[in-house]
C-alpha cells in the first residue's frame, strides 16, 4: 500500500520527461536500489504497500526541522529490518485540509509505485526519484493497480464543504496515458479518516462500493459489472465495506442501529461475484465499523473503534467471530487492511493525520503470518 501528494520540483519533471531517451547504461543506473538510510527518529506510518511476501513500503511522517516531514521506509524482509528511502516533498494529511497532502501509497511492482492524495506522485525505480505527473483531477481518495491499470476513486474535496459524496471512478495504462472515466460513484457515508481501502483487490479482481450497489471489474476498469447489496432488503441501514475473496468471491458487512460506541454489522458474501448473497453472521457489535479484509474466503478480518479499537477474526467464512486484537486507545482505529497471501496480511494502528505527528498518533504497523488470527506489532 502506498501514498503521496502535490507539487514537486520542474527539475524532476525535466527529469521523467527525458527517461525515454536514456542510454542502456544510465537506464540501468536508474533503476538501481535508491540510497538507503535510517528510520526517522519518531517515524509513524500512514499508509503501507506489500510488493511480495517480504518486501514492504511504508509512508509515514516523522518529527522533523523544516517541513514537510514525510517519509518511506522500507523493508526487505517481512519487517525485521527497516531502512528509509527518499520520498515526495509533500506534507502528509487528509481529504478536505487545506493544502496540498498525501495519504496512500501503493506499488504495482518494486520499482513501480505510487504516493497520491491532492496530487499523484510516481517512482519507476524503486523509491530512488519520485516525480509529480497529471492526476485525474480532484482528491484521489483510493489508487490500486491491477491488470495493467491504475484505477483511482477520486471526489472534490474542500476545507469548507468536506468531500462531495460523488465520486468518480478513472483509469489509466500503468505504464502512463491520459485518464479515462469509468463511471460515477456513489460514496456513501464511509469515514474519509479510512479511504484507501475504497478499492479492494485481489486474484485480478477489484470491487468498489457504489450507495446500494457494488461495482466489480476483472479487467481493470476497462468492463464494470454493477450488482445490488443486500443490505437495504435486510433491513441494515448501509453497506459500509466490500473485500474481494476470491476470483469470483466477496464479502460485504452492512452496518446499522449504532448507538453508544456499538454498532449492529452484518457479513454477507457471495461465490458470483455479487449476483447471489448470503448471510454469513454477526461480529461483535463493539465499535463502528471500519473495513473487512480477506485472506481467503474461509479467513475473514474487520475493523471497528470506538472507546477502543478492534480486530475481529473469523476462521469459517464470516460465521463466528471472535477479537483477534485490541487496543485500549479511546478509538484511534485502523487503516490499510490487506493481505498479500493466504496467511499473510497487514494493517496500520493509529495512522498519522498530520505532518510530523504533531498529534503523536502512534502509527504502529501489525502483521498476521495465520490469515488474521492473531496479530504481532512491528517495530520500525
Amino acid at each position: 500500500m502506498n501514498l503521496s501528494s502535490h507539487t514537486l520540483r520542474r527539475a524532476a519533471v525535466a527529469a521523467i520527461a527525458c527517461a525515454a531517451i536514456l542510454t542502456p547504461s544510465a537506464a540501468l543506473a536508474a533503476h538501481a536500489r535508491p540510497e538507503v538510510g535510517p528510520v526517522p527518529r519518531g517515524f509513524a506510518a500512514d499508509s503501507v504497500t506489500f510488493v511480495s511476501p517480504r518486501e514492504a513500503f511504508v509512508l509515514g511522517t516523522a518529527p522533523c526541522a523544516v517541513a514537510p516531514c514525510t517519509s518511506i521506509v522500507r523493508t526487505l524482509d517481512r519487517g525485521a529490518s527497516w531502512r528509509g528511502v527518499p520520498a515526495p516533498v509533500v506534507k502528509i494529511g487528509r481529504p478536505a485540509v487545506p493544502g496540498a497532502a498525501v495519504w496512500g501509497i501503493r506499488f504495482a511492482t518494486r520499482s513501480h509505485g505510487f504516493v497520491f492524495g491532492t496530487g499523484l506522485w510516481v517512482t519507476t525505480d524503486g523509491s530512488a526519484h519520485w516525480t509529480q505527473i497529471p492526476g485525474p483531477g480532484g482528491s484521489i481518495l483510493s489508487l490500486a493497480t491491477i491488470d495493467g491499470q491504475v484505477l483511482a476513486l477520486t471526489a472534490r474535496c474542500t476545507p469548507a464543504t468536506g468531500c462531495a459524496r460523488t465520486g468518480r471512478l478513472v483509469r489509466r495504462p500503468l505504464g502512463g496515458g491520459r485518464w479515462s472515466r469509468v463511471t460515477g460513484v456513489n460514496l456513501g457515508f464511509f469515514d474519509f479518516r479510512d479511504t484507501v481501502n475504497l478499492i479492494a483487490t485481489q486474484a485480478r479482481v477489484a470491487a468498489i462500493l457504489d450507495g446500494t450497489h457494488v461495482l466489480v471489474t476483472k479487467d481493470g476498469g476497462l468492463s464494470i459489472v454493477r450488482r445490488a447489496t443486500p443490505c437495504t432488503t435486510e433491513g441494515v441501514d448501509l453497506a459500509v465495506s466490500v473485500a474481494v475473496t476470491s476470483a469470483n468471491g466477496l464479502a460485504l458487512v452492512c452496518a446499522g442501529q449504532s448507538a453508544s460506541g456499538q454498532e449492529i454489522k452484518d457479513v454477507f458474501v457471495s461465490g458470483d461475484d455479487g449476483l447471489h448473497w448470503h448471510k454469513a453472521g454477526m461480529p461483535s457489535n463493539g465499535g463502528i465499523l471500519g473495513t473487512i479484509g480477506a485472506a481467503t474466503p474461509a479467513q475473514l478480518t474487520v475493523t471497528a473503534d470506538s472507546f477502543e479499537s478492534w480486530l475481529y477474526h473469523s476462521a469459517d467464512g464470516g460465521r463466528t467471530w471472535r477479537t483477534a486484537r485490541a487496543f485500549a486507545d479511546a478509538g484511534l482505529g485502523w487503516a490499510d487492511l490487506g493481505f498479500t497471501t493466504s496467511a499473510d496480511g497487514v494493517v496500520v494502528h493509529g495512522a498519522v493525520d498530520l505532518d510530523g505527528n504533531r498529534d503523536h498518533r502512534p502509527g504502529q504497523l501489525l502483521l498476521t503470518g495465520n490469515a488474521g488470527a492473531s496479530w504481532v506489532l512491528v517495530r520500525f
